[in-house]
C-alpha cells in the first residue's frame, strides 16, 4: 500500500490560512480570549522562534540563552476540557491568527480518527507513521538553508485520547502500545528537526493521555462551561440585535446556568447551536421572537452532560 494512499485517507481536509471565513469563525468564538492570546503567542514562538530572538536582542542583550528556555519545549499543545467548549473550534481557526500575526502561510492538517485503522497488526502505527513523514516532508519545504520560514504547518489530533492513551493500561493491545510509541516518536522528530511545525491535540480524557504525551506538551490549555459573564457574551450580539433589552438577555442568561435539576450549565456549543436556532425557529414564521418565550425555551433544554470518563 502506497504513502500517497495513506496521506488521502489519514486527513479529513486540509485547511490554509490566512483564511477568511475561518478568521470570522475565530472572532465568533467568545469568552475564551485568554486561551485566544495563550494559544496564538506560543503558536506564533513554536513556529516562527526568529521573533522570540529578536525580543530578547531587544530587551535582554546580555543575558545569553534566554530564547533557548523556550525553545526546549516540544511543538505539542493540548487542549483539554469540557464537551462543546469550544476546543476544536479554536484548534482548526487559531491557525488565521498566528498566520496574520507572523505574515506567513499556514496549512491545518486534521487528522482522520481514520488513523486508527481496521485493527490489522501493524496498521495503526504505519498510519501514524506515515501521517507524521507527510508533516515533515512539508514543513521541511517551508524552512530556508538560512533559518528563515516561508510558512508553517499545523497537526491537528481531534478526539486524541485514541491515539495517544496511556501506555500503562493493562488492557491495552500491543498494536495500541506501538501507535503511542509512533506518536511520541512524530512528536520527538519534529523537535529535533527545529521545523516550522506544532501539534495540536484536543480531548476530553487528558486522564487517558500516555504521561510520555503530557510530559511533552508545551502548554495545557484547559476549557470549561462558561460562566454567566462569558454566557452574556456569547448570547447578547444575537439577542440585542432581536431587540432584547439588557435585562431580558439577563433573563435568559441566568436559565442558562446550572439549576432547574441540573448542577451544570449550557456549554457553548448549547447556546450557539441549540439554543439561538431553536428560539429563532419557534417565531418562525409567523410572528416575531417573544423575549418572554425565549427565557420559556431554555428552561425546556437539556444541557449537555459533563463527560464522564470510565476508570474502570
Amino acid at each position: 500500500m502506497s504513502t500517497q494512499f495513506f496521506i488521502d485517507e489519514l486527513f479529513e481536509r486540509r485547511i490554509s490560512y490566512p483564511n477568511c471565513n475561518h478568521q470570522e469563525r475565530l472572532a465568533r468564538l467568545v469568552g475564551l480570549d485568554d486561551h485566544k492570546v495563550r494559544l496564538t503567542k506560543i503558536l506564533s514562538l513554536l513556529v516562527n522562534p526568529a521573533s522570540l530572538e529578536t525580543w530578547e536582542k531587544k530587551f535582554y542583550p546580555n543575558v545569553k540563552g534566554l530564547s533557548k528556555i523556550v525553545f526546549r519545549r516540544s511543538p505539542l499543545i493540548v487542549l483539554e476540557g469540557d464537551v462543546g467548549c469550544g476546543k476544536t473550534e479554536l484548534a482548526e481557526t487559531i491557525g488565521d491568527a498566528v498566520a496574520r500575526k507572523e505574515k506567513i502561510d499556514i496549512t491545518l492538517f486534521p487528522l482522520s480518527l481514520s488513523t486508527r485503522g481496521q485493527g490489522r497488526v501493524g496498521e495503526m502505527t504505519q498510519l501514524i507513521s506515515s501521517a507524521f513523514e507527510y508533516t515533515v516532508v512539508e514543513a521541511s519545504k517551508l524552512k530556508s538553508s538560512t533559518g528563515n520560514i516561508r510558512g508553517a504547518i499545523i497537526l491537528l489530533v481531534d478526539e486524541a485520547d485514541a491515539l495517544a492513551q496511556s501506555r500503562e493500561a493493562t488492557q491495552m493491545h500491543h498494536e495500541d502500545r506501538a501507535g503511542v510509541n509512533a506518536f511520541i516518536r512524530g512528536i520527538d522528530r519534529i523537535a529535533n528537526s527545529c521545523l516550522p511545525a506544532v501539534v495540536i491535540m484536543c480531548t476530553n480524557r487528558l486522564g487517558a493521555f500516555d504521561p510520555a504525551v503530557r510530559r511533552r506538551a508545551a502548554a495545557i490549555l484547559t476549557f470549561e462551561r462558561p460562566d454567566q459573564s462569558q454566557r452574556f457574551a456569547a448570547l447578547s450580539p444575537i439577542l440585542k440585535e432581536l431587540n432584547f433589552s439588557r435585562e431580558q438577555i439577563e433573563a435568559v442568561v441566568k436559565v442558562t446556568g446550572a439549576g432547574n435539576g441540573y448542577n451544570y450549565g449550557f456549554t457553548y456549543s448549547d447556546l450557539i447551536q441549540n439554543l439561538l436556532p431553536t428560539i429563532i425557529l419557534d417565531a418562525y414564521p409567523s410572528q416575531p421572537i417573544d423575549p418572554a418565550r425565549a427565557v420559556e425555551i431554555a428552561q425546556k433544554i437539556n444541557p449537555t452532560p459533563p463527560f464522564q470518563e470510565d476508570n474502570a
